[in-house]
């Protein structure tokens, strides 16, 4: 692909993720689990692709959207919150788009939510006319108030906003929230939700050049399939032809079960690839309605 700068042409990808970070070691896990190893530097900034050539480069998340835009690297596993404020700040100085959300990657779940003091009576974003809100995502901030016809003042902060309220810093805050563990003992609870986000596969919006474009495609199938296998679980079991109406409609999730006819009569085996939860209470709904000696077996990987 090319980039907004033009890149040294490359045999290899690069993949920018977290060096430390709450998204740093799932990332790490998920590529590894898409048949990828590395040999890391002396300084653990670089890691060279050893069963594919897939490099990584372990960098502060806040610089990943850049690098992907200055064709330092190829993709990056970033938060979509990151992505999409640097994505603001690029517009608002005029920069074209270069990068944009690949895949949602399932892992590092939060949301960026406004939050205000346990005592106000909330009653709707009206309440933040004139007030001062802190916050260390002003484009997406911004880009919410307009929509929602308010005009506030929001206060830059780079760390701990939430407690510029104490400070007297601002009247609410605008931040992610995981748990709300941070926000309860700052005395604050959220209010509105202004982004979902998780991490996410970033990359340019322009084209590779083939030999990394093919590079980028496989990486992509073995991502799918190591998505998929993380919900994914084979049930094996047994039932006679006639239970076939009762049972069926209990796999909803499940693609076109295997169906073998056996020995015993009208008696069959199924198995049937499961992209859902197999619960105790999905087995036991199963058994009652014909099936038995139902097993379950863990999917290691998976290639559509």
């Amino acid at each position: 692909m090319t980039s907004s700068v033009t890149a040294p042409a490359r045999d290899r990808l690069r993949i920018a993720i977290q060096k430390s970070g709450r998204l740093a070691d799932p990332a790490r896990s998920l590529l590894a689990s898409c048949g990828l190893s590395w040999r890391e530097s002396r300084d653990r900034l670089f890691c060279f692709g050893e069963t594919l050539p897939v490099d990584l480069l372990l960098v502060r998340d806040d610089d990943i959207p850049g690098l992907i835009a200055d064709g330092v690297c190829d993709l990056g596993v970033v938060g979509r919150n990151v992505l999409t404020e640097t994505g603001l700040a690029r517009g608002a100085s005029g920069g074209a788009p270069v990068f944009r959300e690949w895949r949602s990657l399932g892992f590092g779940q939060c949301r960026l939510a406004v939050a205000v003091p346990d005592s106000w009576q909330w009653t709707g974003a009206e309440q933040l006319s004139g007030k001062r809100i802190a916050t260390s995502y002003p484009g997406l901030l911004r880009q919410w108030l307009e929509a929602q016809g308010v005009d506030a003042e929001i206060v830059l902060l780079s760390g701990s906003v939430e407690i510029a309220p104490r400070l007297g810093q601002a009247d609410a805050i605008c931040d992610l929230v995981s748990s709300g563990a941070t926000l309860a003992a700052n005395q604050l609870k959220p209010v509105e939700t202004i982004l979902e986000s998780e991490a996410v596969l970033a990359g340019p919006i322009a084209e590779f050049d083939p030999v990394r474009a093919g590079l980028a495609e496989l990486l992509m199938r073995r991502l799918e399939g190591a998505l998929r296998v993380r919900k994914s679980k084979l049930l094996m079991f047994q039932a006679n032809r006639d239970a076939l109406p009762r049972v069926m409609p209990l796999l909803p999730d499940a693609e076109t079960p295997t169906v073998m006819r056996l020995d015993e009569g009208d008696s069959l085996a199924l198995q049937a690839l499961c992209h859902g939860a197999v619960t105790w209470q999905r087995l036991e709904e199963l058994k009652r309605a014909g099936a038995r000696g139902l097993m379950v077996l863990p999917i290691e990987g998976m290639l559509a």
